[in-house]
Formats: structure tokens, sequence, C-alpha cells
């Protein structure tokens, strides 16, 4: 008998914001439990309640004086000119907020737990939509990340005795924290789909970071065509070579054509079947979350993200109570002030097919110029 797919999450993250005037102002992991719970994809006996990491725990990665630096700013909710210089605290990306050390633990807390599971058993599926926190680094917080959690998971499974581990980024935006975190680990592929010429600027094509990364920077208006393409010639291939004994995705949904914060023109269609195809690369699949700063785009596409990892098609009408779910959020950018219907009556979003570009394909050809392989 199966084991069903789990879910970890978190009440800590409904009503923590990083602040009215930030793209983190929105719900995001809640949203997700609560389309899922509304649709019934999500029964009380696969939902974890996420334990938080210890300084410890954190330790294993992150450096034990900025653990201590963010721990005390959230305790005093200021810091002073100095520590924020030194571990980039308190500015327009990383704020002070009342939770900024005890979500970020918790996130972390979910993917330890997540790689516990997996390591005990031959096979199975792990969700946790709030640890794809993937830009920091081990003394610094960057990018909204204060803690990282696909890097901290990753080495748990590696502690765990996991061999091979591939990492899939389809964020928006460079999955830096976790490329350098392993780039010299050969246990470790990531490979990362990243919108070209956009923060962090990062991740070009050429770059290997020490042979064990690929990196597949995509032009603005990078289209779902455009992405089963990379996957089949790319992605999927590399997978496969390397021969991972577990699959971590991070599932960042501002690749959304609908996100504020990149010129990506994704359907959240094309990031199930991205997620669908990555499921038979391993026995073991830690998926993650991400960037995403549309509250309707975010919420629906994780959703549907935790279908899919159930063989569920996401591409049904929300249930009335998915719809009240929807039609409860707000949004305080120009788009949420009169958003579509669309984005209340439906959970999937049309197909946004177009051609494949020559940038696109020469990514591709320069990700496939030497192959990668698992031990």
């Amino acid at each position: 008998m199966s084991i069903p797919p789990l879910f970890i999450g978190s009440e800590i993250y409904r009503g923590s914001s990083y602040g009215p005037k930030h793209p983190l102002a929105i719900p995001r992991v809640s949203t997700a439990i609560d389309l899922s719970r509304a649709m019934g994809w999500l029964p009380d006996e696969v939902y974890i309640d996420s334990p938080m990491a210890s300084p410890q725990e954190l330790a294993r990665f992150h450096t034990p004086d900025y653990i201590d630096a963010l721990h005390r700013a959230e305790a005093a909710q200021r810091v002073d000119p100095e520590t924020g210089e030194r571990y980039n605290l308190g500015r327009l990306e990383n704020p002070i907020f009342p939770e900024m050390y005890r979500r970020p633990a918790t996130a972390v807390g979910s993917a330890l737990l997540a790689a516990r599971i997996l390591a005990e058993r031959p096979a199975g599926i792990v969700y946790s939509p709030a640890s794809g926190t993937h830009h920091a680094r081990p003394g610094r917080a960057s990018g909204f990340c204060y803690f990282n959690a696909p890097v901290l998971g990753i080495l748990a499974l590696l502690d765990e005795g996991i061999e091979r581990v591939c990492y899939v980024d389809l964020d928006a935006h460079h999955g830096d924290g976790v490329e350098e975190a392993f780039a010299h680990d050969d246990r470790v592929l990531t490979i990362s789909v990243h919108e070209e010429g956009r923060w962090p600027f990062t991740g070009k094509a050429e770059d290997r970071a020490g042979g064990v990364a690929r990196n597949l920077p995509v032009p603005p208006g990078f289209n779902d065509t455009e992405m089963a393409y990379l996957l089949e010639n790319a992605i999927l291939p590399l997978g496969r070579a390397f021969r991972p004994q577990v699959v971590v995705i991070q599932t960042g949904s501002d690749a959304l054509a609908e996100d504020p914060l990149s010129r990506l023109e994704l359907s959240n269609g094309a990031l199930w079947d991205a997620v669908r195809a990555l499921m038979g690369l391993a026995p073991r699949l830690l998926v993650v979350g991400g960037g995403g700063y549309n509250p309707w785009s975010v919420g629906r596409c994780w959703a549907g993200v935790w279908a899919t990892l159930n063989g569920i098609d996401p591409a049904v009408p929300p249930t009335l109570e998915a719809e009240r779910v929807l039609r409860a959020l707000t949004w305080s950018r120009a788009a949420g002030r009169n958003p579509p219907e669309h984005w209340f009556t439906t959970l999937a979003d049309a197909p946004r097919p177009g051609p494949v570009r020559d940038a696109v394909r020469r990514v591709v050809a320069l990700a496939m110029e030497d192959s990668v392989s698992g031990r």
C-alpha cells in the first residue's frame, strides 16, 4: 500500500506580513492550505504541523552570530546600523517584522522534518510550500530570505545517508544561495530556470558553479511551450543522467504571467506539468514553494501543485468554499483593486503557448554541452 503525499504547514504564516509596502505583505501558505482544504484535497490525516528549527539545527548552515542577531532583532524589533549592515537586516528587502526569526525558522523546521520522513522511506512525497527560501547565505539575509530552508533540507538528506539529490529551481529568480552552498559537492545537482538579467544577476548559462550546477536563464516573455521544451531537452535528461535518490523542486510562482516581480509569461499549468514530469525522476520527492507576489496566482498555483502531487487534475472549477477563499483575498497593488473575475472562478490559468525562441534553444544547448552523472 502506497503512502499518500504529506503536507507540512503552520499557522504562523496566517496574518504574518513583512510590512504593508513589502511584496510579502500578502497571504500565501495560508491561502494554499485553505484552498486545498476547500477543494477537498487536504484531509487532516496527511497534514502535519511544522516544528520550528532549533538554533543548533540552523547552525548546520548558518553562522551562530547571524542566528543570534536575527533572534535579537525579532525580540527588539529593531537593529542598530552596524548589525543591519553586517547581516543585511532592517532593509527594504529584508525588513524588521514581528515573526522575522520564528517564521523562517519554522520554514526550516518543515524542510528538516520532510528530510527525515523521506530518508526513512524507500519512496514518498512531502510538500512544504513555506520552505523555498533559496537566497539566504550562511551569515546574511538576502532577497526576502532570512534562513535557507532548501539548503538545510538537502543537508539533512545528505546527513541521513542520501547520496544524490537533484534540486530543480523553477522560481523566476536564480537559486543562488542553494547553488553556492553545493557548488563543490558532487552529491547535489542544482538546476535553475530563471529570468535572464533579473536580480540577483547571477546564474548565467555558462556558469557551472564548480561543475555540479546547470543554469537555464530565459528571456522575458518565457511561455508554456518554452518551459515544455526546457523540460524535455534539458531538465529531464540532466536529471536522469544524475540518477538522484531524491528530487527537490522549488516551485516559485513568480514566473507566472500575473506576478509583479518578473516579466515571464507562464500559466500555472506549465508549473503543474513540470512538477508532474519531475515526479518520475526519483522515488522520493520534496516539493517547496518560493517566490510569488500576487495572492491569487500564488494561492491557486500552490494548491494546484498539491493536487498534482496527489494525482488529481487541478484544472477544475473551484468549489463554492474555495471561491469564497479567493474572494476574501485583498491586494494593495493596482491589479488587486479591480481583480478579474477569473481569479475567483478558476484555479487553472488559460494556457500560454508560444514559439520556442532561439535564446531558449541556446541555453539548452549550453546546458547539455557536458554531461552530469550520478555515482
